[in-house]
């Protein structure tokens, strides 16, 4: 193979010549580098047509000598003698191989760093992978380049390249499928100096319809994985790549997979991200994410109630959200500008409650060594939100009737009657008909505080709504702990859906918090989410499922017939033998 070596001051530099044009200047972007200020940034071009080789200048003021003769262009033989400026060059077909190695090693270098910092200047992905594609080409010698990516199970081109920086039409027709399923199935980069001779491609029909002759491919490897191929060639001419070559390119394949995995996280975010962002405009309600017919159904009924001063019950099973719609009430009600203040009922010791709700009055009792507003008096004119009312000792639920009825608080340690206009909103995951059968609820207040009962439902019947929570949650996290994740794997998504989340939204919160730190992979699994298919909710066939419902639904209309089965067989329509052999399913 022709190189050029150019002599310096201190020694001299060889180059190898392997691309249909060289080019030749004082620029460092040019291959052939002369370190001589007053000559041309690209001076000249060293032409290869396959067989022969020519030097031409790139502007006619541009002065070549050959052999002592000035040239504006001239066929090269070797040993010819080229001088531009103060430096000369001699053309040969070969150096020794000490000297050789140490140069293309020294050059190789220097293009790696220059390309590098190319493909790193634009993290768009079509234009960085065109970047990449075309630095291929300059590093490699090679006359077409191909980016190819795997997308699922398929490989796709991406990029289809050549000397000139255009774009392959029909880029599929010019590359080998042989050759390609080989690099995949070993994941180790390949080389072949003529394919048309080689023992296991020649008779690939890939190879003999291409004509292929120099060909690399190597694999894009993301811990071991592989995401893409890069694939070189050159048709008309035969060893055209050498193992430095190879080498060169197994390093920046490298580089280039980092790069290239970085900008597919980048540009799925934003697509998923802009996906998410739509879907969370159609579902938003607020800050709450719905679109199931349940939530949506609440949503409706928070639209009609809000403007209102009537009194809520907010009822659902622990972490669905039920402050997240006391507050959306609140926004959405007359009292916006006003104060919103949520109790924790469960959270407040019995002995404290009263004072914690009313307020007391210095000397009231011991440590009370000032007058204190109670929550009540805190919420003037805005929203009280009593969670887990539920909790509530029946002492103090006398003492909450009152501000319901009457609109006045008394302070613990005081007789003087103050009033308070405030809207009470209240939460339970208890069922307080059971409670009060149980006398741990009194009933008139249940009543007043039940005006309107909104049932939240479980993260496990809301459908979709559950990835779309998810997707939420780690788009949040994903910002807040500054980590790189593409977003749940296959086996991640399915078992979010198939998680029945018995702690719902509050469960799933802490669940991807603790995956988004935890995870050293792109995408989280169930392993990091901790779900393991033990835990998945049971999916019955349809008729053990209608079983199971028929069954449910017997025993609670021989509930409301007080035992009666020959009238709940008559409400039911069907024969009262029915529902003696349900009956005895359901005292199995």
């Amino acid at each position: 193979m022709a190189v050029l070596r150019l002599h310096l001051k201190n020694g001299s530099k060889v180059y190898t010549l392997f691309k249909k044009m060289t080019l030749v200047g004082k620029d460092e972007t040019n291959d052939v580098v002369i370190p001589d200020p007053l000559i041309g940034e690209v001076h000249a071009n060293i032409l290869f047509d396959g067989k022969d080789f020519s030097i031409r200048s790139t502007e006619g003021k541009n002065i070549i000598y050959v052999n002592g003769r000035r040239k504006s262009k001239a066929n090269l033989n070797f040993n010819d003698k080229i001088k531009i400026g103060d430096f000369e060059m001699e053309f040969l077909d070969k150096v020794e191989k000490k000297e050789k190695r140490e140069v293309s090693r020294e050059d190789d270098y220097r293009k790696l760093i220059r390309v590098s910092k190319k493909i790193l200047s634009d993290y768009d992905l079509p234009n960085l992978l065109e970047n990449l594609m075309d630095s291929v080409i300059e590093i490699t010698g090679a006359n077409k380049g191909f980016l190819i990516l795997l997308e699922g199970d398929d490989m796709s081109i991406k990029v289809a390249r050549n000397l000139n920086k255009e774009n392959i039409a029909e880029a599929v027709s010019q590359v080998s499928d042989s050759i390609i399923s080989r690099v995949i199935k070993t994941k180790k980069p390949l080389m072949i100096s003529d394919a048309l001779k080689h023992d296991e491609f020649s008779k690939s029909k890939s190879v003999m319809a291409l004509k292929l002759t120099s060909v690399m491919c190597v694999p894009l490897l993301d811990r071991g994985t592989l995401i893409g191929l890069i694939y070189v060639g050159n048709s008309s001419i035969k060893g055209l790549f050498v193992k430095h070559t190879l080498d060169m390119l197994t390093v920046f394949s490298s580089i280039a997979s980092l790069v290239v995995r970085n900008a597919l996280l980048l540009n799925m975010l934003k697509v998923d991200n802009k996906a998410l962002h739509e879907k969370l405009e159609k579902t938003k309600f607020g800050d709450i994410v719905g679109s199931c017919k349940g939530m949506q159904q609440v949503f409706r009924t928070v639209s009609k109630i809000a403007p209102t001063d009537i009194s809520i019950l907010v009822t659902g099973e622990t972490g669905t959200g039920k402050e997240l719609i006391a507050r959306e009430i609140h926004r959405r009600s007359q009292r916006k500008d006003k104060p919103f203040v949520a109790v924790n009922m469960g959270a407040i010791p019995e002995n404290l409650m009263e004072s914690e709700l009313f307020g007391h009055v210095k000397g009231a009792f011991t440590g009370a060594s000032a007058t204190r507003k109670g929550r009540f008096e805190v919420a003037h004119g805005g929203t009280i939100f009593l969670d887990e009312i539920g909790e509530v000792p029946v002492n103090i639920q006398i003492k909450l009737l009152r501000v319901l009825q009457e609109k006045v608080i008394t302070k613990v340690g005081s007789n003087k009657v103050e009033k308070v206009d405030v809207r009470i909103l209240a939460a339970t995951n208890r069922n307080l008909e059971e409670e009060i059968e149980n006398n741990n609820f009194r009933e008139d207040l249940y009543y007043r505080i039940n005006v309107v009962n909104l049932v939240l439902p479980p993260l496990r019947e809301r459908g979709d709504d559950v990835i779309v929570i998810a997707k939420y949650l780690l788009n949040r996290f994903r910002k807040e702990f500054e980590v790189n994740l593409r977003g749940f794997s296959r086996d991640g998504k399915e078992a979010i859906m198939k998680y029945p989340w018995p702690g719902n939204v509050r469960e799933m919160e802490n669940k991807i918090k603790r995956a988004v730190v935890l995870c050293d992979k792109t995408t989280i699994g169930p392993e990091d989410l901790g779900i393991t298919k033990d835990s998945f909710q049971e999916i019955k066939p349809l008729s053990q499922a209608r079983e199971d419902f028929s069954k449910q639904y017997i025993l609670e209309v021989l509930e409301k017939n007080n035992g009666n089965r020959t009238k709940t067989a008559r409400d039911l329509g069907v024969d009262p033998r029915t529902i003696f052999r349900y009956l005895e399913k359901g005292l199995e």
